[in-house]
């Protein structure tokens, strides 16, 4: 943030200063204590199972020296009528201050968090960037993310997502950000919005709430997000496998299930070697390379740092290699086009290692009434893609249209039922865990890592 006193920001959240002491701008915004580092600020936020303010003294004694609060307590602080809303007001407020900051917003139904870290690789060699920590992309996110921003900061990369109709409006408004990017609107989240044309609705807010001398960068891969209308005075950048969108790739190879292809903007084009496992990883690696070239990045710079970008968020199509085995841990999410994604690394990977593919599924959430056809259609995906054994845990749909003489099946009420497993795996064998966060199978990919993989290294399995 930048350099205020108590009673500045006070004034500017609406709310009532108590206490008298001094703020760096170097200062962080907590709402977990534990988090808390001398010279932060601590956010006392009421949840459903917590209360804050009841952590405010354990804040103070990790060396914070304020805290933002909706009830008066003992130690220097903010008193002010919601938490949420003062600290949205003083977000907004340090985002106008800042004249010399390219704020980024991304959303999407999936790739975002992708899409975020490929484009911190890019920018971060261009200037101070700051970007969202993991998928904290919501009402509460954002603005804790804009407040990690400095005079010193040339670049603030947000995820933008959504419960319902407006929150990416909101988001928007409060952000206003130079750069918005939809990356492709899909069915995740479907049960939530109903259906695919209220989800592109809703994506569509962060375009639509664009400013006059923004740039909106499209996705091509739906027929909605390229139609998404926008204020005048927006350039439009679109990204997708057509000759006609603005950025694109050519010559796409896999070597090793990683993507390898040119980058192709304009007439420059300059060759990509992608250390993050899939080809559906293209289409993200196009979407960041489309924001940072309408931010003047060069090709050959963007086409460098996506060659040299490694993996930054835990569960995401991490690789493993050994004691002979490949585990492929992608367990911090799931939809029906990612799991599609997936399930076609797993199945170019085993061909690749001569061993068999095995696919350890769990449920696919936030899908509504479509949810068992959607988990079917998967495993008939799996079935036609050669896998050789599909492990449901706790989601039989993906069983029911298989045919068990061309797959072995099998199904567990939870992952630890599957253990049992374990002792079939043979050298050259591959294995993806899948499966909506909720699950927790990345216990699952844990277990498979250390029983199977690490602890038998070298010992025959």
């Amino acid at each position: 943030m930048i350099q205020m006193s108590i009673a500045e920001m006070a004034q500017i959240m609406g709310g009532i200063a108590n206490g008298e002491v001094e703020l760096s701008n170097q200062a962080q915004f907590h709402f977990d204590s534990r988090e808390v580092k001398a010279g932060d600020i601590f956010l006392a936020l009421k949840g459903e199972r917590a209360d804050g303010h009841d952590y405010v003294a354990d804040a103070i004694s990790r060396g914070a020296v304020l805290s933002i609060v909706s009830r008066a307590v003992s130690s220097p602080h903010i008193l002010v009528g919601d938490v949420l809303v003062a600290i949205a007001k003083l977000a907004s407020y340090l985002r106008g201050e800042l004249k010399g900051l390219k704020v980024i917003g991304i959303t999407g139904s999936q790739g975002k968090t992708t899409t975020k870290d490929l484009l911190f690789s890019i920018l971060s060699n261009e200037g101070e960037t700051i970007a969202s920590l993991a998928s904290f992309n919501n009402e509460l996110g954002v603005p804790l993310t804009l407040l990690r921003c400095t005079d010193k900061s040339k670049y603030c990369i947000l995820e933008m997502g959504a419960r319902k109709s407006g929150d990416i409006a909101a988001l928007t408004s409060l952000a206003n950000p130079d750069v918005g990017a939809v990356l492709k609107v899909g069915n995740a989240h479907l049960g939530q919005f109903g259906s695919q044309e209220m989800i592109a609705k809703t994506k569509g807010e962060l375009i639509a709430g664009l400013k006059s001398g923004a740039v909106a960068v499209l996705g091509t891969y739906d027929s909605f997000t390229p139609e998404m209308a926008s204020a005048k005075g927006v350039m439009r950048v679109t990204f997708g496998d057509s000759a006609k969108c603005d950025i694109r790739a050519a010559d796409i190879e896999a070597r090793g299930g990683f993507a390898h292809f040119d980058l192709v903007i304009g007439s420059d084009r300059h060759a990509v070697e992608l250390q993050i496992l899939g080809l559906h990883q293209i289409s993200n690696a196009l979407a960041a390379a489309a924001i940072a070239s309408s931010l003047g990045v060069s090709v050959n710079r963007i086409a460098s740092a996506l060659s040299n970008h490694a993996p930054l968020s835990k569960w995401r199509m991490e690789l493993d290699e050994a004691n002979g085995l490949t585990l492929i841990n992608d367990s911090y999410n799931a939809n029906p086009e990612s799991m599609e994604a997936a399930l076609k690394v797993l199945s170019l990977l085993a061909q690749e290692k001569g061993g068999r593919a095995w696919a350890f599924l769990g449920l696919m959430h936030e899908l509504g009434e479509a949810s068992d056809q959607m988990h079917e259609e998967i495993g008939v995906i799996a079935q036609n893609l050669g896998i050789d054994y599909l492990v449901a845990i706790n989601s039989k749909s993906y069983l029911k249209q298989i045919n068990p003489s061309i797959v072995t099946v099998r199904h567990f009420d939870n992952w630890k039922e599957s253990l049992s497993l374990f002792s079939e795996f043979n050298p050259g064998d591959v294995i993806l865990v899948k499966a909506s966060r909720a699950e927790g199978l990345e216990e699952l990919a844990s277990a498979i890592k250390t029983s199977v993989m690490i602890e038998a290294e070298g010992e025959s399995i």
